[in-house]
């Protein structure tokens, strides 16, 4: 897990860069700055909507009995994609949106409940119950 880490701190900053030159090359470094700023408020403003969303539908399956499990990954994706949108950086940004946006979430979470699976099954992540 540590190598992976490193790894990514290495390589998001490379990538971003990348991302940035890109964008500033076809449409100027005013824009740039400007889409950048613009990604991050509306970023942090379908956080906090879709964050309520799922709270609110995680509410109303615990209040019928029912343990909210998908909600509560839907969640982490929205609260992970949260944290990509008020990075700086177009390919964090896009990322960002992909774990937010509802309509690509399932997908999301399809992939992180098959991961979760198979630590299950390897005994990397251990389950306690009382």
């Amino acid at each position: 897990m540590r190598k992976w880490i490193a790894l990514l701190i290495v390589i998001v900053p490379v990538v971003e860069f990348w991302g940035y030159a890109f964008v500033a090359d076809r449409l100027g470094l005013g824009k740039t700055i400007f889409l950048t700023l613009a990604t991050s408020v509306i970023g942090g403003l379908m956080m906090q909507f879709e964050g309520r969303k799922v709270m609110a539908d995680a509410k109303s399956q615990i209040n019928g009995g029912q343990v909210p499990g998908k909600m509560a990954i839907d969640g982490m994706c929205v609260f992970a994609g949260g944290i990509m949108l008020l990075l700086p950086g177009f390919v964090t940004d896009l990322l960002g949106f992909i774990l937010v946006f509802p309509l690509t979430r399932p997908l999301c979470r399809a992939l992180l409940m098959k991961w979760i699976g198979k630590k299950l099954k390897d005994g990397t992540i251990t389950f306690y119950r009382r």
